[in-house]
């Protein structure tokens, strides 16, 4: 767990959080949700002079806060949603000021490995624009930035392609996936190119590339590539209207069942325990990792034990967010063995979804 481990920015956000309104789940999203609040509203700003219509405008807000990612980024405890703040300030200052922050690129170093793609998107914006300063700046930023936080090439060279096309699909859903790879091609047919169009292009593009060799990391492309979605409601909004009412019945189908996707996603989102129910194997439940341990460490504080010990030292420091201290009391594992004494499961709706097993030491 990360408000432990480090001393990222990550760590730092939610520490303060925690300092300020308690140790508890409430505390450890609220900055997110902020920062989820604060991208909307940047992205509406952005938006400003891009739609004719003030409507369309906020089509594409909704959509955009409709996100199965962006939405689920806002609820995790991850650097996402920060990293799609930065990217979409760094945007509405060059959209406004019709210049580069050059402060904001130093400052995002600092922050996550994932703004090397942002430096390498500015590097080729910086080529079609003709902007020496910038290539320049973004180039070293960038070198910088594998530098600091380096590049994993390990494991057996293997091909990710499917799978990171799959988690692409979850993050929009996969017909606006599909749209968006059609609205990202048919701008660099008409060269319609904008900064989030080089963007967009740059995260999808080198994501799918090195899905190749090896498994994407998706949460270091994805924030960059879901700032496409103005462009994309707007493709679809002039294919839309150019055609007389009696050809849009297509368009009519994909918008309706688009929407009614992404309406489901969110209340899979907000209420997803129910899932257990249908998958016959919990832990492929998409955000198993988040359940349990609060039910868990209520199960163990009612039995009175405390001072644990385990080899799994990522099970210590998520049952230590909910009180529980290490010591030499008890040796608790996920793992069945040799004469423990006690066995204490989780459940939910009578499916069982974790168990621990429990020694007494002393």
């Amino acid at each position: 767990m990360n408000v432990f481990v480090n001393t990222s920015v990550l760590s730092i956000i939610t520490n303060i959080s925690i300092y300020l309104f308690g140790q508890n789940d409430i505390a450890l999203r609220i900055p997110f949700i902020l920062f989820y609040v604060a991208s909307v509203i940047l992205m509406y700003k952005i938006t400003l002079n891009y739609f004719k219509y003030e409507k369309d405008r906020l089509i594409s807000i909704v959509v955009f806060m409709l996100l199965p990612g962006v939405l689920s980024a806002s609820l995790l405890v991850n650097s996402a949603i920060i990293v799609i703040f930065c990217t979409l300030l760094y945007v509405y200052y060059f959209e406004k000021y019709k210049k580069h922050s050059y402060f904001l690129l130093l400052l995002f170093l600092l922050i996550d490995n994932s703004f090397a793609v942002l430096y390498l998107s500015l590097f080729f914006y910086s080529i079609k624009e003709n902007d020496k300063k910038l290539l320049y700046f973004s180039l070293i930023l960038f070198f910088l930035s594998m530098f600091i936080y380096g590049f994993s090439t390990d494991g057996k060279p293997r091909g990710f392609l499917i799978d990171t096309v799959a988690i692409y699909a979850t993050i929009f859903s996969p017909i606006l996936f599909l749209y968006f790879i059609y609205t990202v091609y048919r701008a660099a047919i008409k060269q319609e190119y904008n900064l989030s169009w080089y963007i967009s292009i740059t995260a999808l593009f080198l994501s799918i590339v090195i899905s190749f060799r090896q498994r994407v990391y998706i949460e270091d492309f994805a924030p960059y590539v879901v700032i496409g979605v103005p462009l994309m409601i707007k493709t679809f909004l002039h294919s839309y209207r150019v055609r007389l009412k009696e050809f849009r019945k297509t368009y009519n189908i994909l918008a309706i069942v688009t929407v009614s996707m992404l309406l489901i996603n969110v209340v899979l989102t907000l209420v997803n325990k129910p899932l257990y129910l249908i998958l016959p194997n919990p832990t492929k439940h998409f955000v198993y990792q988040y359940h349990f341990i609060e039910e868990l460490s209520n199960e163990l504080k009612k039995k009175n034990i405390n001072g644990l010990n385990s080899f799994d030292k990522e099970l210590m420091l998520r049952l230590k967010f909910y009180g529980l201290q290490e010591g030499d009391n008890y040796f608790i594992s996920s793992k069945e063995f040799y004469n423990y004494d006690e066995k204490i499961s989780i459940k939910y709706y009578n499916k069982e979804l974790f168990v621990v097993y429990l020694k007494k030491l002393k």
